[in-house]
């Protein structure tokens, strides 16, 4: 894949970018180091902490011929229009830690205040959308013919 960046004339000046090696730091950042984190040992208790990991990206490059008249159009083919981009996103959750202590494992899920006052405003948004749903299915029609 190619940068492309403008000169100090005006011109195009065209810079590599290195794939693998962007996609080496994509990986280390999505990897298993993230979803779970260092162990470490206290109070005889050895904690690994655990994580949710997720990410996404994209990327692309293309090429098209300068429109008729527009600057560059008479010279050669490399002065068309060129463009190239490459995105990625991503998240980590904390989701708690495992503790081992005299050989037995447990879960200790990390209580996420945020995340229950979301689920609590969804469940009372659908709540109250189901009651009035039903609210209006069961009234009784008044009128000239009931």
């Amino acid at each position: 894949m190619m940068g492309r960046a403008v000169g100090r004339h005006g011109r195009r000046e065209v810079a590599p970018v290195d794939t693998s090696k962007l996609m080496d730091q994509v990986a280390e950042h999505v990897s298993v180091h993230r979803t779970f984190g260092t162990a470490y040992e206290r109070d005889g208790l050895l904690v690994i902490p655990v994580a949710l990991v997720a990410g996404g990206g994209g990327g692309g490059q293309g090429t098209a011929p300068a429109a008729p008249g527009s600057p560059g159009a008479d010279g050669p083919p490399e002065d068309g229009a060129t463009g190239s981009g490459l995105g990625f996103g991503g998240a980590v959750v904390p989701l708690g830690v495992y503790v081992v202590k005299d050989g037995d494992v447990r879960f200790v899920p990390v209580l996420d205040v945020t995340m229950l006052a979301l689920l609590a405003g969804l469940v009372a948004v659908r709540t109250l959308t189901r009651r009035r749903r039903r609210a209006g299915h069961h009234r009784v029609r008044t009128g000239a013919d009931g």
